[in-house]
């Protein structure tokens, strides 16, 4: 899994999500060159991997509907992973014909998110992903599994770590090549995160998982400080602190890919990513938001 073979060297491998996850939700449709304009500055600050879009329906995420053209256009850095989420089928056949590095999946650990973000139970999801990822793997294209909701729903309530256990055992039986654990709502506490891979310990460590934050009630960094004690090696962070998930009301940004690279750097962390850069992608990214919201 990602992020395992670079414990010893203390390396902490950054997914920057923001010009998928963090734009998802903006209201304003935001042009495809400012997309790519974000994503190359992205490029150049060193990130392992960006997941640069989504193909889903424009119909559900209007806001991404212009993900081939955004993997056209954008300047590929050698080194950097560029993924995109895929739903099914035809948004695999879409993401191939882009020439994607990775997909990414989504499955939740509730059953009330899985209803709202994916119109199916969990176990008609996952059996929904089979094809995509034997397409992925023939392809010779690594395959992302997101978990959302690994602590709280905003439909079920609390999700019991025993839930988030059984999803990652079918994500993995699929074929998946990473979990991506993502606390969607933004609302737990480091102890939530203790208790969550504690459950998880019998299925895989802390090194072989991602770990997808939202920082909501302001303790996002928290929680990755006491993730990375127990061994986490692999987050997701959103430039900006963009983003916040359609179907999860009241969620609201990612963490800051800013701060959390400051707080990993004063730590005593590598990266490989260009701090000053990101402040660039930044800047250019809320230039543009604030522009259209004028």
């Amino acid at each position: 899994m990602t992020g395992a073979s670079a414990d010893a060297l203390g390396f902490i491998r950054l997914t920057e999500v923001g010009p998928r996850d963090g734009l998802q939700n903006e209201k304003r449709l935001v042009s495809t060159a400012a997309k790519v304009e974000f994503v190359d500055l992205l490029s150049a600050a060193g990130f392992p991997e960006i997941e640069v879009s989504s193909f889903v329906s424009p119909k559900w995420v209007p806001q991404l509907g212009d993900a081939a053209d955004v993997f056209a256009r954008i300047q590929r850095r050698p080194g950097t992973v560029y993924s995109a989420l895929v739903p099914n089928e035809r948004g695999m056949d879409a993401a191939l014909a882009a020439r994607v590095d990775k997909v990414a999946i989504f499955a939740a650990a509730s059953e009330g998110f899985s209803a709202a973000n994916t119109g199916g139970t969990i176990a008609e999801v996952v059996a929904r992903f089979v094809p995509v990822v034997r397409a992925a793997h023939a392809a010779r294209i690594p395959v992302r599994a997101y978990v959302s909701c690994v602590v709280r729903c905003p439909y079920d309530g609390a999700v019991a770590p025993s839930a988030v256990r059984r999803v990652v055992e079918q994500l993995l039986a699929l074929g998946a090549d990473e979990i991506d654990l993502g606390e969607t709502l933004g609302v737990a506490e480091p102890e939530d995160i203790e208790r969550l891979y504690a459950e998880l310990a019998s299925v895989l460590p802390p090194a072989r998982t991602t770990l997808h934050l939202h920082n909501t009630n302001g303790r996002a960094l928290d929680n990755a400080r006491l993730a990375l004690q127990l061994g986490v090696r692999s987050f997701d962070a959103s430039a900006g602190g963009l983003g916040g998930c359609p179907y999860a009301p009241g969620a609201r940004g990612n963490v800051d890919t800013a701060a959390l690279l400051a707080m990993l750097v004063s730590a005593g962390y590598e990266t490989g990513v260009d701090g000053a850069a990101v402040e660039r992608a930044i800047s250019s990214i809320t230039h543009v938001l604030r522009a259209d919201a004028s």
